[in-house]
């Protein structure tokens, strides 16, 4: 995507426009735009770059807290200057990071997990802004034979390091796969629950709006056993406690 920059005509007013922009972008490593005094325009550019660290240290605060203060600093600053978001929302900044840091922009030597840690961190905030509409639905339904309603305020992720325990105190070394469902509850709080990888496809087949039955069997298959009483009781089983924790809604009517 071009910047104004690139498409202004000189001596217009786009141009100066331009010139105040890459300023805010890059600092002293631009011209300030024409008749605006240095320190005058190091004001705005304190302002900008704390509004932008605003959103993203709300966001990401055990992001922050691993990295370490300068390094944060230096990654946000790398992000502002070099990055061109797409988004006119606010709320939408902190996922504009993960597609700079997808986008392999970023030239900041960063630990292999921090992506996913970011990811995880913005899913919280995904699914706490999510609008959605709860279908007509019977909370103390039928499970198995009826089909199952998946909370729509709801986020099934996967994740090839244990994210949901770094932090200052653990940065792991090696790879640990976790699946994770981000969603909020009927109290708008936000939850996290980690998944078997037999209990993620679950939740997967369900989303397909199939009966609970169906998802078992289909499940069963895949696994290459057959979905005998055992199975489907063990399924049973797994389809309460998902509705207990607020990850089912209940069955759909």
């Amino acid at each position: 995507m071009s910047r104004p920059a690139d498409l202004a005509v000189p001596g217009t007013l786009q141009a100066w426009q331009a010139a105040f922009g890459r300023r805010l972008r890059h600092g002293r490593r631009a011209a300030c735009p024409a008749g605006v005094p240095a320190a005058r325009m190091a004001v705005y550019e304190r302002l900008v770059f704390q509004r932008l660290r605003g959103f993203l240290d709300r966001c990401f605060p055990v992001a922050r807290a691993t990295l370490g203060e300068a390094r944060w600093t230096r990654l946000c600053r790398a992000f502002l200057r070099d990055w061109d978001c797409v988004t006119p929302w606010f709320r939408e900044i902190p996922q504009e990071l993960l597609a700079y840091l997808d986008s392999g922009a970023c030239r900041q030597r960063l630990p292999r997990w921090f992506g996913e840690l970011l990811r995880y961190e913005w899913a919280e905030l995904a699914v706490d802004v999510m609008e959605v509409a709860v279908p007509p639905h019977r909370p103390d339904g039928d499970l198995v034979d009826g089909v199952p309603l998946v909370n729509p305020a709801l986020l099934s992720l996967a994740f090839a390091w244990p994210v949901q325990r770094i932090g200052p105190d653990f940065r792991p070394r090696q790879p640990e796969p976790v699946h994770l469902a981000v969603y909020r509850n009927a109290l708008d709080a936000v939850c996290f629950m980690a998944l078997s990888p037999a209990t993620a496809r679950l939740l997967s087949l369900l989303d397909g709006e199939c009966s609970g039955r169906i998802a078992f069997e289909t499940l069963a298959a895949e696994l290459g056993r057959p979905a005998d009483t055992a199975f489907i009781d063990f399924g049973r089983h797994n389809l309460a406690e998902l509705r207990h924790h607020g990850v089912l809604l209940g069955e759909r009517t």
